[in-house]
């Protein structure tokens, strides 16, 4: 445990240094900018985005099923909040990407994501704030982040953008050091997972959100197992984005996605053998909660819409806040959250003020 702990693992709020997380978090949204450029100028092209560079966009629908049907009264109280309160069906725009901040071949080993904002507005319209009448989520092919909390993820956006990495790496802190080593070694081995069509693959959120003014939870999305796909072409460098686009014009059924929710219950989860307070489960993004401690309880599906590939311009305009477009419900939670979020924002800044377009669009 000790050397989890020099790792990047924190074992309680007393090791976390929230007063220095501020500056961190400017620091990271700086660095991530320079990313971002560094990117864009190492392959010659216009800005895009700072992560999930290449995807493909589509609509979708989100239907919220009735929670208490033939479930436990108490299990089915805790499931019925904010948008799962009750049944209903609402639009949705979804993006399948790589992780990487880079455009590269659909078959370099890679996170892939699933991103998706669902239309509130009909159950909505008497609440003004705009961003209150959407909620947008996220989530990737992997169980955890490998980056753990805030100064894991500065420390690996300091090496980043170093000149070189053996030069960045050398820079760091002895803690830092170790916090970037195991960051750069979760990455690799979630790469490294065998690519197959977006449509076929799992998602989860590896990050918390709240869930009504008491719970914590953490979502996925399981694909139906009738899930159409054809071979991926791997002489085609954009081999996963066209299947994607394949399936969503030829065939006859579309992917959906089983959405579930996984609550936090601290008394049931262990890390090594030992139960740990909640503050731990919510502010270590790399630690994963166990579904045999924890299971995902299915609340929803989403389904992909036949033809619905959005153009380049809209797609180019898609964009997804977990934090900007949240309920009070369902608002994100720990340390991670926290430091992406001004990062995000200012990455979509700059990519939408670089193509001339107003940042804000849907």
């Amino acid at each position: 445990m000790f050397l989890t702990r020099w790792f990047g693992v924190t074992e309680s709020d007393s090791e976390r240094n929230f007063a220095g997380e501020k500056s961190d978090i400017e620091e990271i949204a700086t660095k991530s900018l320079l990313m971002q450029t560094n990117a864009a100028a190492q392959q010659h092209r216009s800005l895009c985005r700072g992560t999930h560079a290449k995807g493909v966009c589509a609509r979708a629908r989100f239907e919220v099923f009735d929670v208490t049907f033939e479930r436990d009264p108490v299990e089915a109280a805790r499931l019925a909040k904010g948008i799962f309160a009750k049944p209903g069906v609402y639009p949705a725009v979804v993006r399948f990407a790589n992780a990487d901040p880079n455009i590269n071949s659909d078959f370099k080993p890679d996170v892939r994501s699933l991103s998706f904002s669902i239309d509130l507005a009909r159950d909505r319209q008497d609440v003004p704030d705009a961003n209150l009448r959407r909620q947008d989520f996220s989530l990737q092919n992997a169980t955890t982040l490998p980056i753990n909390d805030a100064p894991a993820f500065l420390a690996t956006m300091n090496l980043m953008t170093a000149s070189s990495h053996a030069a960045g790496l050398w820079s760091l802190p002895v803690r830092d050091k170790l916090r970037v080593l195991r960051t750069l070694a979760l990455a690799q081995l979630q790469a490294r997972q065998t690519i197959r069509p977006y449509q076929q693959l799992r998602y989860w959120s590896t990050v918390p959100f709240r869930h009504g003014p008491i719970d914590v939870v953490k979502y996925s999305a399981t694909p139906s197992p009738d899930n159409p796909s054809r071979p991926l072409q791997w002489s085609n460098p954009k081999g996963l984005q066209d299947e994607m686009i394949r399936h969503l014009r030829e065939d006859r059924t579309m992917g959906c996605f089983d959405f579930g929710i996984q609550f936090l219950d601290a008394d049931k989860m262990t890390y090594w053998g030992k139960h740990r307070d909640a503050s731990f489960w919510i502010e270590n993004a790399s630690v994963e909660w166990s579904e045999a401690e924890a299971p995902f309880h299915t609340v929803a599906k989403l389904t992909l819409l036949p033809n619905s590939q959005l153009p380049p311009e809209e797609s180019d305009a898609t964009y997804f806040d977990v934090t900007g477009h949240s309920t009070p419900d369902s608002t994100p939670l720990g340390s991670i959250n926290r430091a992406r979020w001004p990062a995000e924002v200012a990455s979509r800044k700059a990519r939408t003020h670089a193509c001339g377009r107003v940042a804000g669009a849907p």
